[in-house]
């Protein structure tokens, strides 16, 4: 016992006088440390028999006990004296001019969104918002997809185990919208959709606005001014546009909407595909309640992504999403 006294009243010491944490932490590692002189009394145990066992260990805990404490107590006192230490020999020069600060700046992706939605609300349309986590009634069934369509397969579509889905597109939001509501509509359904798609024109997630007019005088000639109106405002210059037929189970007719656009490299001006739009299938208006031999109605769709990559000169969709402060600065 005299030697784990000795053991405990020199460590102790040379604890009281460590002048530096380096030279304490190595105390610390000698006595507690794996192979220290305290853990190796206490491995020493085992080959004891019980009573004696139990004698020893207490006294070899007190002396680990009181290391311990004498090694928080000394490092807490060292700390104090290098944070004095420090204090006494920096200076803050408060004359200096202050450092300029980076002002954060809106997502080019929001900024866009913004400008859309101010659009089409000069325009006379109201904000509609919806779940992003749909049902197959409002995602696909009231919308006139049919079973075997590809937008519905597991590729596709990010589903749940209950049957639920992250919604492709915002198409339900009208559908909640135009539920149990009586013509005249006229609203646009921002938001977040998901799909099972990513490379450099396409992303899992990514936003889009739909909008969706119904009374009892529209025609396709409406759209198409609607339309026109929507890009010249968006690019601040007129486009020649032209409708090419297509098909969305949603709207008939339906059709594609491509400007031709200058691509500014000296190439010759092409036709890009910026927008899909109709007039509401009958089926639709019917599933929702609403009189198709009274009431007609367009609807349109656009990628938020896509008219900020062509607003802003973006050439591939993932900058938009990789946050390189190098990047986004171009927007502030």
């Amino acid at each position: 016992m005299s030697a784990l006294q000795a053991l405990t009243e020199q460590a102790l010491a040379n604890i009281a006088a460590s002048k530096e944490l380096a030279a304490l932490e190595g105390l610390r590692v000698a006595l507690l440390g794996k192979q220290g002189a305290i853990t190796t009394e206490l491995k020493a145990l085992g080959a004891l028999d019980p009573d004696a066992r139990r004698a020893r260990g207490a006294e070899v805990n007190v002396a680990r006990d009181a290391l311990q404490n004498a090694l928080a107590a000394r490092r807490a006192d060292l700390e104090a004296a290098a944070l004095e230490a420090r204090l006494n020999s920096e200076r803050v020069d408060v004359t200096l001019p202050g450092r300029g600060v980076d002002l954060g700046a809106r997502h080019p992706v929001t900024q866009t969104l913004a400008r859309i939605v101010g659009i089409f609300e000069r325009m006379g349309y109201r904000v509609v918002d919806g779940p992003e986590i749909e049902d197959d009634w409002h995602n696909f069934e009231a919308l006139n997809f049919p079973l075997h369509h590809p937008a519905r397969a597991m590729h596709d579509t990010f589903y749940f185990p209950d049957g639920r889905l992250l919604r492709t597109h915002t198409s339900p939001v009208q559908i909640r919208a135009l539920s149990g509501a009586t013509p005249p509509l006229r609203i646009i359904a921002p938001g977040k959709v998901y799909r099972s798609d990513s490379d450099q024109t396409h992303t899992p997630m990514f936003h889009q606005v739909e909008g969706l007019l119904v009374d009892e005088t529209s025609t396709f000639a409406d759209l198409k001014g609607t339309l026109r109106a929507f890009v010249s405002a968006f690019f601040e210059r007129e486009f020649e546009m032209r409708f090419r037929p297509s098909f969305f189970p949603f709207t008939e007719p339906s059709a594609e909407v491509d400007i031709r656009w200058d691509r500014g490299d000296g190439r010759e001006p092409g036709w890009l595909e910026v927008l899909g739009a109709g007039m509401v299938h009958p089926r639709v208006l019917t599933n929702c309640g609403i009189d198709p031999e009274r009431y007609t109605g367009f609807a349109f769709g656009l990628g938020v992504e896509r008219f900020a990559m062509l607003r802003y000169g973006v050439g591939d969709l993932r900058s938009l999403f990789e946050n390189d402060v190098r990047f986004l600065g171009r927007f502030a």
